[in-house]
């Protein structure tokens, strides 16, 4: 199914998407990736504040390349969620719903997903030149030191994405190959 979401995120929102769904998002998202993501953590242990408000916020892990002359961002093509799992059942509890990348979710993660209603997207990796074509503005917001890695504000129209884990925790890595291993049962049965 096709679905249209604008940001903010709200449970209400999230809450009736399901694996596989393709999905088109409006509005402001944020790109962190995991050095980022280690100095969110470091002063949220220093009891300072985030540079964003995750609350309701998607979370995009990209490192875009350099920016062209009279381009808006560089490729933005997803990088590997993983990398972010250590980092991302803490900003979960406060309020982020959304989070982009490719690649699989640590056990962790998806738990706490379940437990704060949040999805999964995954973006197509080795198409970050179609995917900027959907980012209509960028800023960097926080540790511009880290180059590619700092965090940016990006203004997002119809930026494609599907749902990989749902709010209730329905992962369509998980569904794909329990249907292929069914499948190949039914095969060599033949």
């Amino acid at each position: 199914m096709d679905v249209k979401l604008t940001t903010p995120l709200t449970k209400e929102k999230v809450e009736g998407l399901k694996p596989g769904d393709n999905v088109y998002i409006t509005g402001t998202i944020y790109a962190a990736r995991d050095a980022a993501h280690k100095k969110l953590m470091e002063r949220l242990d220093e009891g300072g504040p985030l540079p964003f408000d995750p609350k309701g916020a998607i979370i995009y892990y990209v490192g875009p390349t350099p920016t062209r002359e009279g381009e808006v961002i560089g490729s933005a093509g997803p990088t590997t969620s993983v990398r972010m799992d250590a980092y991302t059942p803490r900003l979960l509890d406060l309020g982020l719903l959304g989070m982009v990348g490719k690649g699989k979710r640590g056990p962790e993660v998806k738990k706490k997903m379940v437990e704060t209603g949040a999805v999964y997207f995954a973006a197509i990796g080795g198409a970050g030149a179609l995917i900027k074509k959907t980012i209509l503005a960028q800023e960097t917001i926080a540790y511009e030191e880290l180059g590619p890695e700092a965090i940016r504000k990006l203004e997002v129209k119809d930026f494609p994405v599907t749902v990989i884990i749902d709010s209730r925790g329905e992962d369509l890595y998980e569904q794909g190959r329990a249907a292929y291993l069914s499948w190949k049962d039914k095969e060599e049965e033949k």
